[in-house]
C-alpha cells in the first residue's frame, strides 16, 4: 500500500497534466456507469397544451398503457368484485346441538323439577337451534359490511360446493335470537326466559369467513387486471401539429414514449446511449477542468481540494441517477441548490455558478421538460450564491433558505400562468417538491463540516468561528500581545475593506489578518506596538540577533496555529504577510556599522514564500501600511498619500506580488481604499491637510 501510494505520488508529480486526465476520466467513467441507459424520448409534451412538433405518427404497433390512477380504479373494481368466501362448518353445529341437549336437561331439573310440559319445551327449544343451523349462522365481516353496506353478498362452500348469497338471507347470532323470541312467544305454554337464555347461549356461528382462500381470489382478480386500454398501429396519426394533447392523445404519448425508452440490457441502442452520455458528460467535466486551470489555478493544482469538486459533481449525478431508478414520485425532491451552497461556502462565487450550471445542464437530459428544469434550478442556484456572497451571522442560512424558496415559488407562478392562463386553476400542491427540497439543502451545512475533515478545505462557516474575538487564540493574543492585537484589527479593517473592493473573499482576508502575527505572543516585548516607555529591549542584541527574534514570529506564528488546528489557508497568510523581504531598519543599521563586515544577507531576510493569491497580496500590503502609519507624527492626507504609495511602490519593487492575479487597476483601487480608511483612523480633514511630509524614524516597526 505504502509503496502504490508513493508510486500515485511520483506519478503525480512527474506527469501533472496526465494525472488530470486520469481524474477526469474516473470521474466521467463513474457518472456515466450510474446514469439510466434508456433512450430519451426527444419530444417535449404536456397534457391541455398545443403539440409545437411535427405530426407524430405511430412507428409501430404499441398497447396504450393506463394511467396510474386508472390502473388503481381498474384494481379496486377487481378486488370488489370477488365474493368473500364462507365455509359451513358443521362440527360447529353438532357441538352446539349436543350441547343444547345436556345443558337443557341440567338446567330444567335444577329449575323445574315438579312441571310436566318439559318435551314440549325441549322440542320447540331444539327445533329452533336445528333451524337457525341448518339455514347457517354467519358473524358478519366489519370490512365488507363497510365495503358493500351493512350486508353483502358472498360464496358459501359446504360440501366443496360453492353457491352466492346474500348475508341477509343468513342469520347473524343477533338475528337467530330475535327470531327465537318471535316463536316462543307465539305459545303461552312455553318457559319463554329459560328457553330464551339457553338459546342465546347456542347460538355460534357455524358459516365461517375463509380468509386465506378470499384473500387468494383477490390477488389473482389483481393480477389478472390488463395494464393496457387498447392499441394503436403503426402509421396511425396519434397527434396533429398544433393541435391540443387532449386526455386520451396524451396517454398515446405517454405510452409510446415508455415502449421507446424501454431497451434490452444488452441491445446496440443501450451502448450506444452509453456513448452519448459519455460525450456529454465528457464535455461538461472538461470545460469545468478548463476552467479551473484558467482562473483557480490554485485549485487546479490541489488535488484534495480537486478531488472534492469531483466528488461534489459526480455526486449530484449520482442521486439524479438512483431517483430516476427507484421512480421518484418528482425529480425535484432533489436538493439541487445543495451544490452551489457547497461550493459557494468552501471556495467561491464564480466557481459555484460555473459547477451549478454545468450539473443542471447535464441533469436537464435525463428529467421530464428539461429547459423548464433548468430555469428552476438555475435561477434558484443564482438565488443560493448571491444570499450568501458576505457571509457574517448564521441566520444567513435560513435567509438564504427562503429567499431560494420564494425563487422557486416565483419562478412556478411564472410557468404556471404560461401553462394554463389562469389564476384559478394552478394545482399548488405540485410546489410541494420544491419546499422539500429547500428543506433538504440546509443538510449543506453539516455537509461542509464532514468535507472540511475529509479533504482538507476550509469554509466560511469554519472562518466566520474563527474570526471571532472570543476565540481562545485570539483572546491570548489580546492578553499577551495588546498592541500587536489592536494592530491585527487595523489591518484586518483595511484588508477586509480593500478585497471588498477589487473582488474577493472578504471573511478569508479579515481571518488571515487576525491571526497573521500570532508569532508575537512568543516574545511580545520585542516587537514596539507592544513596548512600554521602560526600555527598548533591542539595545542589548546584535543586529543580527534582533533581526531573527524578528523573522522568527512568522515561523514562531506558523507552529503556534498548527498546534492550535488553524486550517492551512490561514496559515498561509502567516507565512507569505511578510514575503522573502528583509528586516530593512536592522539590515541598514547592520551595514552603516559594519561596512566590511562580510556577512550572509539570509539573516536578515523572511523565509517566504511570497503571497500567492489576491486575499494574501493584500494582507501584506495593508500589513505594511498600518505598521508604517503608527510612526507618523502628524498624520495628515499629503504624508498618508506619500506613506501608502512609498510602501505599495517598494513591495511591487521587491517583486512580492507577482505570484498573485492583482492587476494595476487593482493596486490603483487598494491605494485609494488604503487612503480612505488610514485618514478615517487618523481623523485627517482633507480641506486642512499638511504640505509637509513626515517620514518615519524606525522603520524596523516590521509587523
Amino acid at each position: 500500500m505504502i509503496i502504490n501510494s508513493k508510486l500515485l505520488r511520483l506519478f503525480r508529480v512527474k506527469h501533472a497534466g496526465l494525472y488530470h486526465i486520469f481524474m477526469l476520466l474516473i470521474c466521467v467513467l463513474v457518472v456515466v456507469i450510474i446514469l439510466p441507459k434508456e433512450k430519451r424520448f426527444k419530444f417535449e409534451f404536456e397534457k391541455g397544451k398545443v403539440w409545437m412538433h411535427p405530426d407524430l405518427i405511430s412507428p409501430f404497433n404499441f398497447a396504450i398503457e393506463k394511467s396510474s390512477r386508472e390502473l388503481e380504479s381498474d384494481k379496486k373494481e377487481a378486488v370488489d368484485a370477488v365474493l368473500p368466501v364462507y365455509r359451513f362448518d358443521n362440527k360447529v353445529t353438532a357441538i352446539e346441538q349436543e350441547a343444547f341437549r345436556i345443558d337443557f336437561d341440567f338446567k330444567w331439573k335444577a329449575r323445574f323439577q315438579e312441571k310436566t310440559n318439559r318435551a314440549k319445551n325441549f322440542k320447540a327449544g331444539i327445533d329452533l337451534i336445528d333451524e337457525f343451523y341448518k339455514k347457517g349462522i354467519i358473524q358478519l365481516n366489519n370490512h365488507y359490511q363497510k365495503r358493500k353496506n351493512a350486508d353483502y353478498y358472498l360464496t358459501i362452500v359446504q360440501n366443496n360446493v360453492a353457491a352466492s348469497t346474500n348475508s341477509s338471507a343468513l342469520y347473524t347470532p343477533s338475528r337467530a335470537l330475535d327470531q327465537a323470541r318471535m316463536a316462543v312467544q307465539k305459545d303461552k305454554s312455553l318457559e319463554f326466559s329459560f328457553l330464551i337464555d339457553i338459546i342465546q347461549d347456542h347460538l355460534q356461528p357455524n358459516v365461517i369467513f375463509d380468509e386465506g382462500l378470499t384473500q387468494k381470489l383477490e390477488q389473482e382478480a389483481v393480477e389478472s387486471v390488463s395494464l393496457y386500454r387498447g392499441m394503436v398501429q403503426k402509421g396511425e396519426l396519434i397527434v396533429a401539429q398544433k393541435d391540443v394533447v387532449t386526455e386520451d392523445v396524451y396517454k398515446k404519448i405517454e405510452s409510446l414514449r415508455k415502449e421507446y425508452e424501454q431497451t434490452g440490457l444488452f441491445s446496440g441502442s443501450r451502448r450506444i446511449v452509453a456513448l452519448g452520455q459519455l460525450i456529454v458528460v465528457g464535455i461538461t467535466l472538461s470545460l469545468l477542468m478548463i476552467f479551473l486551470f484558467l482562473f483557480r489555478k490554485d485549485l487546479y493544482y490541489d488535488y484534495r481540494q480537486l478531488s472534492l469538486i469531483l466528488f461534489i459533481v459526480s455526486g449530484m449525478l449520482i442521486t439524479l441517477s438512483w431517483a430516476i431508478k427507484v421512480e421518484l414520485p418528482s425529480l425535484y425532491y432533489i436538493p439541487y441548490c445543495i451544490v452551489p451552497i457547497i461550493i459557494r461556502l468552501l471556495f467561491d462565487a464564480r466557481l459555484a455558478l460555473n459547477i451549478h450550471i454545468l450539473v443542471v445542464l447535464i441533469a436537464g437530459f435525463f428529467v421530464p421538460n428539461g429547459f423548464e428544469f433548468a430555469f428552476y434550478q438555475i435561477t434558484a442556484g443564482m438565488t443560493a450564491i448571491y444570499s450568501i456572497q458576505t457571509l457574517l451571522r448564521r441566520s444567513q442560512y435560513l435567509v438564504s433558505a427562503f429567499l431560494i424558496l420564494m425563487t422557486y415559488f416565483i419562478c412556478f407562478a411564472g410557468t404556471s400562468f404560461i401553462h394554463e392562463g389562469s389564476f384559478v386553476q394552478i394545482d399548488f400542491i405540485n410546489f410541494a417538491p420544491f419546499v422539500l427540497s429547500v428543506l433538504l439543502s440546509l443538510l449543506a451545512y453539516p455537509m461542509i463540516y464532514l468535507f472540511e475533515k475529509l479533504f482538507g478545505v476550509t469554509s466560511d462557516i469554519t472562518l466566520m468561528e474563527l474570526s471571532n474575538t472570543n476565540n481562545p487564540l485570539l483572546r491570548e493574543l489580546a492578553f499577551k500581545a495588546p498592541g500587536t492585537f489592536q494592530h491585527s484589527m487595523q489591518v484586518a479593517n483595511l484588508a477586509e475593506a480593500a478585497i471588498y473592493k477589487i473582488g474577493g473573499n472578504a471573511l478569508l482576508v479579515r481571518t488571515g489578518a487576525l491571526y497573521h502575527d500570532i508569532g508575537k505572543m512568543r516574545a511580545p516585548n520585542y516587537f514596539i506596538e507592544n513596548q512600554k516607555k521602560t526600555g527598548n529591549p533591542h539595545d542589548e542584541l546584535t543586529y543580527e540577533e534582533s533581526a531573527q527574534i524578528i523573522i522568527r514570529h512568522v515561523t514562531d506564528g506558523v507552529e503556534i496555529a498548527q498546534k492550535n488546528h488553524i486550517p492551512e489557508t490561514i496559515i498561509d497568510f502567516i507565512r507569505t504577510h511578510h514575503g522573502n523581504t528583509r528586516v530593512d531598519y536592522f539590515y541598514q543599521s547592520f551595514l552603516k556599522n559594519f561596512p566590511d563586515r562580510i556577512f550572509d544577507e539570509q539573516i536578515f531576510r523572511y523565509p517566504g514564500p511570497i503571497p500567492f493569491s489576491k486575499e494574501t497580496g493584500v494582507l501584506m500590503l495593508a500589513d505594511s501600511v498600518e505598521a508604517a502609519s503608527r510612526a507618523l507624527k502628524d498624520p495628515d492626507a499629503r504624508s498618508i498619500d506619500n506613506l501608502v504609495d512609498k510602501i505599495v511602490n517598494y513591495k511591487l519593487d521587491q517583486q512580492q506580488l507577482v505570484n498573485t492575479d492583482i492587476t494595476l487597476k487593482d493596486i490603483e483601487t487598494i491605494k485609494q481604499m488604503f487612503k480612505q480608511m488610514l485618514m478615517s483612523i487618523y481623523h485627517v480633514r482633507v480641506e486642512y491637510q499638511s504640505m509637509g511630509v513626515k517620514i518615519p524614524e524606525k522603520p524596523f516597526v516590521e509587523s
